[in-house]
């Protein structure tokens, strides 16, 4: 069981490494003579790295959505940050391996090389041609490639050993699960006003006048803001734009496996010692009672040791046709393999992706259209800070440039226009009247300059402007505060009696309950509440439709020594082990990012955002 656990987390380990690694082999070259984006400590990141990194991360995506992302589309979600921070965590770690005194030797390196299946030739042995083939496509030397495969072993021992040996803490699971497993019969009634007995009475106007003051805050309108500005977006620029086809097709060919693919399988693989092991397994799995997840216990592993993701027939060997021919679910095999013979389960089937230029030459064109437009807007920004610094109003800059000119009353819920833009809303709210303006960017490459001309403080509106606000609200908290009564009085009629009786309201029953448990057209709020309360308890909760009480008429505790009592304690034991090793590794690295210097050269990223746009 031990060797079990401690082969699970070095999976997890190794997953960890995989992530924030990045170590891919997607296409991206880049010239020039900057070759260095920054140091973390001693160690430095790579332009080259970065590249391939974010060129990686946006192939995965958009294999995993099956639509073609463009890298403005990245930035717009984060994705560029996210690589580089990924990055620096990687260098900080290899900058501790380093100060550490650890490393790997030349053998376990060469080891590791020799296992990547992308090395491997037709026979699926090593093949030095396609090693370095697959390198050189990369941009990278084999003592670079050797190096960062060194340094991730180096950070696995690292990492190992920050997370290895955590036991699952047992009494804390036992406890969740009865907490979880613990379940309750409810009877319940909503009070609306349908059971109201005598109909609540229109407000008087002295009724409504006095409502109306002692609630302003329930009519007060937000500050508002006027406000005149001036912008420009890709969107204004690409008009009068000429995309050269040509372009398009070759941008379309450079990304062909964003567009082309083969269909696809989600695919796990087990290995087995040797072929009577194998068939053993096979026969094990239709009429033995086993299956597939209790082999792969069986051999101290995990379904994501298995897991070889989404694949293609031919990545798969003589096992390819009979994958490719199984339902969801159903496990062929077994087949010789490169590691010996193997069962393979097929999980789901990935349609092929097949968009012709056709259909991909609009998307491609506002691509390239909106790179070509930002450029444009990138080179009036000096003109336009000039004319903004000289004091020139926004009305002489939207004469004088190719920004236009715009005004809104802005309070937070305006989002139209170019109040849909953050870097909007983050200016509009704090500036004042009389503030000197200023140009701002916007996220998808545009400008702005705005002037508050004024700003409207909060405000209750008069009674007559709010009346049949006023009036609705009035009449809801009456309502509300009658049906109120009559619930207090069926929780006392519920007491004396012990229960519902004939006599009383019909409830609504409910058996089974769990703190997981949804009731429709109640708020999660009576869930709570519900588990608040004894056996014979009763719980209450407001809405805006009226009460809703409920009594517990049962409560179950999971019995003891139950198999999937015992089953949930393991799981959640295994759970919760994992999630304080994530916690410990997080306190880690954060620990070793404080105690790192960290440069990086911004004008080095923009050259390789220039790139890929």
């Amino acid at each position: 069981m031990a060797e079990s656990k401690t082969r699970r987390i070095g999976v997890w380990v190794i997953l960890i490494l995989l992530f924030i690694g990045l170590i891919g082999f997607g296409t991206t070259g880049l010239s020039g003579n900057v070759r260095t984006l920054g140091t973390v400590g001693e160690k430095e990141v790579t332009v080259q790295d970065y590249a391939n990194a974010l060129s990686d991360q946006i192939n995965a995506f958009t294999a995993a959505t099956q639509q073609p992302l463009s890298f403005p589309q990245a930035q717009a979600i984060g994705l560029d940050q996210a690589v580089l921070n990924q990055l620096v965590t990687q260098r900080a770690l290899d900058n501790e391996t380093t100060r550490l005194g650890l490393s790997v030797g030349d053998e376990i390196v060469a080891e590791q090389v020799v296992q990547i299946p992308t090395f491997r030739g037709l026979d699926g042995s090593f093949n030095r041609e396609a090693y370095q083939f697959t390198l050189e496509r990369q941009g990278l030397s084999e003592a670079q490639f050797e190096t960062s495969l060194r340094e991730e072993m180096a950070r696995t021992l690292v990492q190992g050993a920050v997370v290895t040996g955590i036991p699952a803490p047992d009494a804390y699971a036992e406890a969740l699960a009865r907490f979880i497993g613990e379940e309750r019969d409810v009877a319940w009634i909503r009070f609306t006003a349908d059971n109201l007995s005598i109909p609540i009475p229109p407000a008087t106007p002295a009724e409504l006048q006095a409502f109306h003051a002692d609630n302003g805050d329930l009519f007060t309108t937000p500050e508002r803001r006027e406000v005149t500005y001036a912008w420009i977006t890709p969107e204004m620029m690409q008009g009068d734009l000429e995309i050269d086809e040509d372009i398009l097709r070759e941008i379309y060919q450079e990304r062909i496996t964003d567009y082309l693919r083969p269909e696809r399988r989600l695919v796990e693989r087990l290995v087995l010692p040797d072929a009577e092991s194998a068939s053993a397994a096979a026969i094990a799995l239709t009429t033995g009672g086993a299956t597939f997840e209790s082999l792969v216990a069986d051999r101290g592993l995990d379904l994501s040791d298995v897991d070889l993701g989404d694949v293609a027939e031919d990545d798969l060997g003589p096992a390819g046709a009979a994958v490719f021919a199984a339902e969801p679910g159903d496990v062929v095999g077994p087949f010789e393999t490169s590691l010996g013979p193997a069962l393979f389960r097929m999980n789901a089937i990935l349609d092929a992706l097949d968009v012709p230029f056709e259909d991909a030459r609009e998307d491609l064109r506002a691509e390239v259209a909106a790179a070509q437009a930002r450029r444009r807007i990138e080179d009036k920004i000096d003109p336009i800070n000039d004319l903004v610094a000289g004091g020139a109003t926004l009305e002489d800059v939207v004469a004088n440039t190719d920004m236009e000119l715009g005004s809104l009353t802005w309070d937070p819920s305006v989002t139209d226009g170019i109040a849909a833009y953050a870097a909007f809303q983050d200016v509009v709210v704090t500036a004042q009247p009389g503030d000197f303006p200023e140009l701002h960017d916007l996220d998808d490459g545009g400008l702005f300059v705005l002037r508050i001309d004024a700003v409207v403080p909060p405000a209750v509106p008069p009674l007559e402007a709010v009346r049949e606000e006023v009036g609705a609200a009035w009449l809801r908290v009456q309502t509300n505060a009658a049906l109120a009564l009559q619930a207090e009085r069926l929780i006392s009629e519920l007491i004396a009696e012990g229960g519902f009786t004939p006599a009383q309201p019909t409830p609504m029953m409910e058996t089974g309950l769990t703190r997981r448990s949804f009731i429709a057209g109640t708020p999660p709020e009576l869930i709570e509440r519900i588990f608040d309360v004894a056996e014979g308890g009763i719980a209450m909760v407001e809405t805006e439709d009226g009460p809703i009480i409920a009594r517990v008429e049962a409560v179950r505790l999971p019995v003891s020594g139950d198999a999937e009592v015992a089953r949930r304690i393991g799981t959640l034991g295994e759970q919760a082990g994992a999630a304080i090793a994530d916690d410990l590794f997080l306190a880690f690295l954060n620990q070793i990012l404080a105690g790192t210097e960290v440069q990086i050269d911004q004008a080095a990223i923009n050259a390789v955002h220039s790139n890929l746009q």
